[in-house]
């Protein structure tokens, strides 16, 4: 392993392999991630995985809509498939605040040159026929929204950025983070120590670890969330093309489809903290039990 980098990063999930491939394309080519375990292998492997370029946010909303139109130049790039799909995304709304908070993103995408936009209920039903839509006030569509494989797009990301001159340590923990009188940091770990001039964090889950590290309280907590998926539905095998994506903000939950069948998750309201004392370190590919119960409303 090598004793020097410009830039370390910590974390091997979606983000971390982001930032990693975007300062290699921006010529940082000494630069080193180091990944605990394997690559995704936290909340990376955990996500939902949708797309959508609009946020309340303009800031995060121009980050997401670059990333959109990214994924399919990443997989032309690097070869490795990102899992994208885009039948498009419905953004539905129950009360006056959401209609007004979804017109203005309207605005927004308008100003913007994105593409969302409302349609009427008969459209809304001929592009996804299993929602019930009694009680809508207001529908947006997002033609280029959907979701991805995000073990695909973190690879493609690995893989551009080793192209570039990166370099990926797997099952490499740091245990330390050693401030340097000149300003630069030795990051310590069993394989060996590197001297770098920075040190990015974007360990995810252990994100609070790797911050109390460096002496940084972080004040973040992860929460369970509960979602399931559907066996096959024979009116979504029936069909010949894929369904778009739902977002009910007032409902709190969102759906999508997976195979042939359907992935609902809800943001409940009895939110129940987890690892509230520190994520398990070897924590990465489980599930919490089922506990539906808690989200019999949202469904």
């Amino acid at each position: 392993m090598r004793t020097h980098a410009q830039a370390v990063v910590i974390g091997g999930g979606v983000i971390g392999c982001s930032i990693l491939y975007h300062l290699a394309k921006l010529g940082w080519t000494d630069v080193v991630l180091l990944e605990r375990d394997e690559l995704t292998s936290g909340s990376t492997w955990h996500a939902a995985a949708n797309i959508h370029g609009l946020h309340d946010s303009t800031n995060i909303s121009r980050i997401q809509h670059y990333t959109m139109t990214l994924y399919n130049a990443l997989e032309e790039e690097t070869g490795q498939s990102c899992g994208v799909f885009q039948p498009g995304s419905l953004y539905l709304a129950q009360t006056q605040e959401r209609e007004h908070q979804l017109r203005l993103q309207a605005a927004k995408a308008k100003f913007y040159g994105m593409n969302f936009h409302e349609v009427d209920r008969a459209e809304a039903e001929r592009l996804h026929p299993l929602v019930d839509y009694d009680g809508i006030r207001c529908i947006m569509y997002e033609p280029d929204g959907g979701n991805v494989d995000p073990s695909g797009v973190t690879n493609a990301y690995a893989i551009g950025a080793r192209q570039r001159g990166a370099e990926i340590y797997r099952f490499t923990p740091v245990t330390a983070t050693v401030p340097q009188p000149d300003g630069s940091w030795i990051v310590e770990t069993p394989k060996g120590n590197i001297k770098t001039e920075w040190v990015i964090n974007a360990a995810g889950l252990w994100g609070r670890e790797v911050a109390q590290l460096a002496g940084i309280t972080l004040p973040l907590l992860p929460t369970e969330h509960q979602y399931f998926v559907t066996e096959a539905i024979p009116e979504i095998a029936a069909m010949d093309r894929r369904l778009p994506s739902v977002a009910d903000r007032d409902g709190e939950y969102y759906l999508r489809q997976e195979g042939q069948g359907l992935l609902v998750g809800a943001y409940e309201k009895d939110v129940r903290f987890w690892a509230e004392d520190g994520t398990p370190q070897g924590f990465g590919h489980e599930l919490f039990a089922d506990d539906l119960e808690r989200i019999e409303d949202n469904i």
